[in-house]
């Protein structure tokens, strides 16, 4: 049988991008589709005959109630490898987005756009509680939600153990939603007092040594590592995919990012793979 990845998330959060970039990979992708028609997708894709290996299907809007659950569920017990990928967005950014678009919500009965976002969250929920991946696309544009596509399913191995990603990113800016373990390093010196360093990043080198030179910096790794090398197994023999660790600090271009490559390098030495993303360097 082949392999299956259903997107589903929040209205506005950017399922039909992603639906493209499925396409870019390769994969054949159906849109909107009805919860009951899974079945149907399933019987034709593994047909005698078929070169329709890598399937996605997205869930369409108003198909988000016990429906779409249960046949995520049959789904699931149908096929052996089957993921749920969830996008999901910070309200006031929906909000931007359909004042921009001028579209109509799907829950547009609700008094306001905001209701309307809260109400359609609501439902969602127990979709969510399913997902595999969930990507936060509130501060993604559609070049970076892309990449984190690619980096989750641009390179399909049967036997790929979990995927790991780390992020930095700024608290200033809001808590990554998709995170499965948020690491705070304001505890260290901020380079962003130093004048020479300011307008750098934790990519350049003088940050870097800044960072790394602190003995706090170098016993926090040490023992992040050693966490690290803990929990990675015990997750993979859970059969967890993907494994988010966001680093944060203040402003998310100084210390976080010169603290999420040091333990990329550092798992690397260990046979651990892992991608590297840097959410707000740029800002």
């Amino acid at each position: 049988m082949g392999d299956y990845v259903v997107i589903a998330g929040l209205s506005g959060a950017g399922r039909s991008q992603a639906a493209n970039d499925f396409e870019d990979l390769g994969w054949f992708v159906i849109d909107n589709l009805p919860p009951e028609l899974m079945p149907k997708v399933t019987e034709l894709a593994d047909a005698k005959g078929s070169s329709i290996d890598r399937v996605v299907l997205v869930a369409g809007t108003g198909h988000y109630d016990r429906e779409l659950v249960d046949a995520l569920a049959e789904l699931r017990r149908s096929v052996p490898r089957v993921r749920i990928l969830f996008l999901d967005c910070a309200t006031p950014e929906l909000v931007r987005r359909y004042e921009q678009t001028r579209r109509r919500h799907p829950m547009s009965q609700a008094d306001t756009i905001e209701q309307a976002i809260e109400q359609e969250r609501a439902v969602l929920e127990p979709v969510r509680a399913e997902a595999d991946v969930v990507i936060d696309t509130t501060n993604l544009n559609v070049h970076q939600l892309r990449d984190r596509i690619r980096a989750a399913f641009g390179q399909e191995d049967a036997d790929v153990g979990m995927r790991t990603t780390i992020r930095s990113f700024g608290f200033k800016h809001g808590l990554p939603i998709d995170a499965d373990m948020v690491l705070d390093v304001r505890f260290l010196p901020n380079p962003h007092w130093v004048d020479e360093l300011r307008p750098l990043t934790g990519l350049d080198e003088p940050v870097r040594d800044y960072v790394l030179g602190q003995e706090a910096a170098r016993e926090f790794i040490d023992r992040i590592v050693d966490l690290l090398e803990l929990l990675l197994p015990a997750y993979r023999n859970e059969g967890k995919a993907y494994l988010s660790i966001a680093i944060g600090c203040t402003g998310g271009r100084h210390r976080s990012v010169a603290i999420a490559e040091e333990i990329r390098a550092r798992l690397a030495e260990h046979d651990t793979d892992a991608t590297v993303t840097h959410r707000d360097v740029e800002r």
